[in-house]
């Protein structure tokens, strides 16, 4: 909006032209997602103490966890609003990449929102079964694809991958760039949902991988530096690293409230928001199998969880973890749930140095 409203009069006011660059909107939108999040917290807080909207923890969790009842959920409400917020004010509104991606952040964080309401109206950890999640997320899932294809949102060559560490290696999936995209898109957002279990984890998690998305954005939008880095050039995906720094300030501006001892707790309306958003920009952007690396993090947890619950079926109950997910092995193998997360960022910024590497390690 404001490059819409201010740059014509670059010629008036010689500091506007600033806002046709990318990298200038990126900050700002960063910026100005933090500082809503920093000032608006207090109140989103006081919102949801005041409605009882207070995270109900199960018996047969982590006996130090148990001190966290009570504390307000449903602050994904308030990432959801400061990105959409940010992003209409720092973005261009003609890209269609941009609607695309706040449909599916707003999309999957009202499917969370519905999820966390149920839970709490119900007293207890069990809110929409997962069919029902399932095929909440598919529909949504299958429309922004749809979205994707119908406005050529990924460029040329649209159902071929880029494969990390590989110059000219780019299989074409062809009639399968459906259900792939619905596969990147779902199993982001459970990841980051599966990740949401200590203070602080999923949203400094999603931070550091938001960067690295930023970037990767800007280089495959930008011609030359794609072509430099023999990467796919997909025209007009500069701008997501707009939407991109938005989401990397909200989740600064969140993680204020969230680092431990948590006063807010994002639930499943902001972890499912902010995994279907990462996931589309990944899709649109053609960088979907990167994002295995960068959000290695993620894939650690979900993996975990995929292992046990296998191991329990097929190996008559035994498993291979003390608790999924992962994070929950290790605080019960006696490491305080600060160190937990502070080693799992650690990993989380080598996965996306990894990433970024990748570029030129070809």
């Amino acid at each position: 909006m404001l490059p819409w409203l201010l740059y014509p009069y670059r010629d008036l006011v010689p500091g506007f032209s600033v806002f046709r660059y990318v990298t200038f909107r990126t900050a700002m939108a960063a910026a100005t997602a933090m500082v809503l999040s920093l000032l608006l917290g207090p109140w989103v807080i006081r919102t949801l103490t005041a409605l009882k909207m207070g995270q109900h923890i199960r018996d047969v969790g982590l006996e130090n966890h148990q001190k966290k009842a009570g504390t307000p959920t449903m602050g994904g409400i308030l990432i959801l609003l400061v990105i959409t917020v940010s992003t209409l004010l720092w973005c261009d509104l003609k890209s269609g990449a941009i609607w695309v991606a706040l449909m599916a952040l707003v999309g999957f964080g009202t499917v969370g929102a519905f999820d966390d309401a149920q839970k709490l109206l119900k007293k207890q950890n069990l809110g929409l079964t997962s069919w029902q999640k399932m095929a909440l997320l598919t529909a949504i899932s299958l429309l922004v694809a749809w979205l994707i294809l119908h406005f050529g949102l990924r460029g040329a060559a649209t159902s071929q991958l880029s494969v990390p560490f590989f110059k000219n290696f780019r299989p074409n999936v062809g009639i399968f760039l459906i259900p792939w995209i619905w596969l990147v898109m779902v199993g982001t957002s459970n990841a980051v949902n599966l990740t949401d279990g200590l203070d602080g984890l999923a949203i400094g998690g999603t931070l550091i991988v938001s960067l690295t998305f930023a970037i990767l954005a800007y280089i495959v939008g930008h011609a030359k530096i794609a072509a430099y880095l023999v990467v796919p050039h997909v025209p007009g995906g500069a701008e997501l690293s707009v939407f991109m720094g938005a989401m990397a300030g909200a989740c600064l501006g969140f993680l204020w409230y969230n680092a431990h001892p948590a006063e807010v707790f994002m639930g499943d309306t902001g972890s499912l928001a902010l995994g279907g958003a990462l996931g589309t920009v990944a899709v649109v952007i053609k960088q979907e199998l990167l994002l295995v690396i960068a959000g290695g993090l993620f894939v650690l947890e979900a993996v975990s969880v995929i292992l046990q619950v296998g191991s329990f079926k097929l190996r008559g109950g035994k498993r291979i973890f003390r608790m999924a997910p992962f994070h929950h092995h290790l605080e019960l193998g006696g490491l305080q749930e600060t160190k937990v997360v502070i080693r799992m960022w650690i990993t989380a910024i080598v996965c996306s140095i990894l990433a970024l590497s990748s570029l030129k390690l070809r």
